[in-house]
């Protein structure tokens, strides 16, 4: 490669050549603000996608080889056919195609078998069933192309009615049968109650995805080591049928005994959720339930298992298996076993077969349970059932960083741009896919993480949906300051998530919080995908900038009080939140500023509140408590036109406690607390079923 480009000369050259390959030179944090990409980081983005900018020379010819590419060119890698649309119910037909020369033949090889060829575009691509099929142009000069053709419906179906529903982080929700920490057992114990009892139609979780090993374990469910397969440490061992037969009866003894020491610790003596303990106390287990052969109808699901996952899953159990001989980072693994392709890393796996089929064997077993929670939720009568998250990314380190390889920028991570909120930026710490990649595979690993997410959601949340659209680079050792947004397909990328979220029948979810780029919400909606709206947020910002009334909200949304990332409600009307932030010297302000604007803004709020009649007692005579000021915070939900209401289970005891505090690491116990009520004792899910208090917040929804 050559040295590193001066920032001065010819920046209209890299400008130029950055757009034709999808990176931003500047970028709008307001509308009324414009700010520059520092020339070395959009070097080093550049250089990441595989072009070399490093000289004013080297930009110049890369910039006149992407033009004769482009020029000559007939076809995008991808092409998207949205399956309606245009005149007379026929398909419209995508831009690329109608751009192609006049007599240019065309040919579609649908995923079902089907051939069909003409000059005739609209005949080729009229009646196409949904899918990714092959399209290839032949233009009259003999210049073919072929690319990937996404054929999707034009919008997911709106959610039939209206629905609420319980949010809560899966690890915080302990019963007397955890071991140590939530798992799945509970979740599908939670959505049988919550859907027969309080008429909830969906429970929502945190990621569940399969962490990076190694004590000390990451406690975040948003850096995993693979997105595309589950975390065992959510099993319900017991639950696992061959559990029963384990032929160790003092050994299964011992577990029980630590598992319930494990579980009291939390519980009773204010212990945090020790994930790497209440995985080695499983591991054991497991190691002892994997003796046990399977029946034969189970050893037939096993293999079905392992012939859909194919390669994915091999890849998988084996970078754990791998993990386990080299620890957890698999740059730091010797040299061949680095590349999962390599004749020493298959060697290896021959090696490891036996603990490459354990790890394959508990993907299975979580991905079984998963599904039978789904099933639970929907014979409970949910509509929705349980709603999974999707993380941003994965750990550079991780499975699906080494298995894929080809698919992420190398040297970059994705982050924030600095803004009102954070001067500094974020840096996440997670790998970005390469958008070039993606759309030469016609989007086939975003496509397989979906439909595996797909076969146990009902429903599924996007985290930082606006990454389908754009992603900030930053480039490895410089602060955030120093990135580059790099731009995706976002056509391509909403009709690979339409079309494997209609064949699921599921509902998508878009967490689009803080700054939204222009249009952005816009063709979400346009395809279906709801949106996220945080009670405290919604502000006449065009307007006055007081509370928005709630006939003005959007409809197609999911609307909450609260979030992980946020106060609980209990928190945020008390005030504590500001002095837990002016404990852990978090505060930028004095204290006695933070205070009084907090406790403005939630002046503000219960006024509102009050003056729609939700708030009883407000203004005089009857209960003004914290408990009726959360109920009237939910009326005020149900006033809107929100598709979905989601309810922080931690509310529904007065919680004070935050989940996760952004901008902490070893400051504040993130995603290791249970769900505990106003005072901070733990809270049981028997304890819930059983609360006065839930029950009364929840019927508050049911009205």
């Amino acid at each position: 490669m050559t040295a590193p480009r001066p920032a001065e000369p010819c920046d209209e050259d890299l400008a130029r050549l950055a757009g034709l390959h999808g990176v931003a030179t500047s970028y709008r944090p307001s509308p009324d603000r414009t700010v520059t990409a520092p020339a070395a980081a959009v070097v080093r983005v550049l250089t990441a996608l595989g072009v070399d900018a490093g000289t004013p020379q080297a930009a110049r010819a890369a910039l006149a080889a992407r033009e004769r590419e482009l020029a000559r060119r007939l076809l995008p890698p991808t092409v998207v056919q949205w399956s309606a649309g245009g005149d007379h119910g026929r398909t419209a037909v995508p831009a690329a195609v109608a751009g192609l020369p006049g007599g240019t033949r065309l040919e579609v090889g649908t995923e079902q078998g089907e051939t069909r060829a003409s000059t005739d575009r609209q005949d080729v691509l009229d009646g196409l069933p949904p899918g990714v099929h092959t399209l290839t142009a032949v233009a009259p000069d003999a210049r073919t192309a072929r690319a990937h053709l996404v054929v999707a419906p034009p919008r997911l179906p709106t959610p039939a009615g209206r629905s609420h529903g319980l949010l809560v982080q899966l690890y915080s929700l302990l019963s007397h049968r955890s071991w140590g920490m939530g798992d799945l057992g509970d979740l599908a114990e939670l959505t049988a109650w919550a859907g027969r009892t309080l008429g909830a139609g969906f429970v929502q979780v945190n990621p569940l995805h399969a962490a990076v090993p190694g004590a000390p374990t990451d406690p975040s469910p948003y850096r995993p080591s693979s997105r595309r397969f589950p975390d065992p440490v959510h099993l319900r061992v017991e639950d696992v049928p061959e559990f029963g037969h384990v032929d160790a009866p003092d050994q299964v003894r011992a577990l029980r005994e630590r598992a319930g020491r494990l579980r009291e610790s939390v519980l009773d003596e204010g212990a945090l959720i020790d994930r790497d303990a209440v995985w080695e106390l499983k591991r054991e287990a497991l190691e002892l339930v994997a003796g046990v052969p399977l029946g034969p109808g189970r050893r037939a699901a096993y293999c079905d298992f392992l012939a859909e996952e194919g390669q994915a899953l091999e890849d998988h159990a084996t970078w754990y298996a791998l993990a386990e001989a080299h620890g957890p980072d698999w740059h730091r693994w010797p040299a061949a076993l680095r590349d999962p392709r390599s004749p020493q890393t298959a060697r290896a796996r021959s090696e490891l077969r036996e603990r490459v089929d354990f790890h394959s064997w508990l993907a299975w077993l979580t991905d079984t349970q998963l599904t039978a929670a789904q099933r639970t939720a929907r014979e409970a009568g949910m509509p929705l059932g349980v709603v999974h998250d999707l993380a941003v990314g994965v750990h550079p380190g991780g499975a699906d960083a080494w298995a894929q390889q080809e698919y992420f920028a190398a040297g970059m991570s994705v982050g924030a741009p600095p803004d009102a909120f954070n001067a500094r930026g974020q840096d996440w710490g997670l790998p970005p896919w390469r958008p070039d990649r993606l759309a030469a595979s016609g989007y086939e690993p975003f496509r397989r993480l979906l439909r595996a997410l797909f076969r146990y959601a009902g429903a599924l949340r996007i985290d930082h949906v606006m990454g389908l659209f754009r992603l900030w680079w930053v480039p490895q050792g410089e602060p955030p300051t120093e990135g580059a947004y790099v731009r995706y397909d976002a056509e391509a990328m909403l009709a690979v998530l339409v079309l494997e979220a209609a064949r699921a029948g599921s509902v998508v979810i878009g967490e689009d919080l803080g700054t939204v780029e222009p249009g952005v919400r816009e063709a979400l909606r346009e395809r279906g995908v709801l949106g996220t709206s945080v009670l405290w947020f919604e502000r006449d910002w065009e307007g006055d900038g007081r509370p928005l009334p709630p006939e003005d909200w959007r409809a197609d949304c999911l609307a909450t009080a609260t979030t992980h990332d946020l106060p609980s409600t209990a928190a945020r009307l008390t005030g504590e939140h500001v002095a837990l932030r002016d404990r852990l010297g978090l505060l930028t302000r004095p204290l006695e500023v933070e205070r009084a604007e907090a406790a403005a803004d939630t002046a503000e709020w219960l006024e509102a509140l009050a003056r729609l009649g939700l708030l009883p007692g407000a203004g005089g005579g009857g209960d003004s408590s914290e408990e009726a000021e959360i109920q009237a915070v939910h009326r005020f939900l149900l006033r809107t036109p929100a598709r979905m209401i989601g309810v922080w289970l931690p509310d529904g005891v007065g919680d004070r406690r935050p989940q996760n505090l952004p901008g902490t690491w070893d400051q504040y116990p993130n995603w290791r607390l249970p769900i505990a009520d106003a005072q901070g004792r733990p809270v049981t899910l028997e304890d819930l079923a059983a609360s006065p208090r839930l029950r009364a917040l929840m019927e508050v929804l049911r009205g």
